[in-house]
C-alpha cells in the first residue's frame, strides 16, 4: 500500500467517523434531551421515560444506550474507552431500578451524551 491509498483511507476514515458521530450526536439528543420540561427548564429523553415502565423500562434503555459503545468498537475505539462507556450504561441502568430516586437520577445523567462526548474526544473530531 502506497502513501496516496494510506492518506486516501484515512481521509474516507476521518470523514466516516464524522457522519458516525453526526448520527450518535441525533441519537444522543433522542435518548437524553429531546423533550423540555415546562417551567423547569430540564430537558430529558427517550431514556428515562423508557425508565419509568417497571420492571423491563431500564434494561431496554440500555440495550438501546449501548448502540453508542457498539459504533465505538466499529470506529476502533480502544476497548478501554468501550469499556468505560458500557460500565456508564450499567451504572445508569441499576441505578435506575431504584423507585424514583432512579428515574430522576436517569433523567440527570445523560449517559448516551457522555459516552458521544468521550468518543469525539478520542477520534479527535
Amino acid at each position: 500500500m502506497d502513501l496516496r491509498s494510506m492518506t486516501a483511507n484515512a481521509a474516507g476514515s476521518n470523514a466516516s467517523n464524522s457522519e458516525v458521530l453526526k448520527r450518535l450526536d441525533q441519537f444522543a439528543y433522542w435518548m437524553d434531551d429531546c423533550i423540555r420540561i415546562p417551567g423547569l427548564d430540564v430537558r430529558v429523553g427517550l431514556d428515562p421515560i423508557l425508565g419509568l415502565v417497571p420492571g423491563w423500562g431500564d434494561a431496554a434503555g440500555a440495550i438501546i444506550s449501548c448502540y453508542v459503545p457498539y459504533q465505538a468498537y466499529r470506529a476502533g475505539a480502544p476497548i478501554s474507552l468501550i469499556f468505560t462507556m458500557l460500565s456508564i450504561i450499567v451504572v445508569e441502568a441499576v441505578v435506575g431500578t431504584v423507585p424514583v430516586v432512579g428515574d430522576l437520577v436517569d433523567a440527570v445523567i445523560k449517559s448516551n451524551k457522555m459516552n458521544v462526548r468521550m468518543m469525539r474526544e478520542e477520534l479527535g473530531v
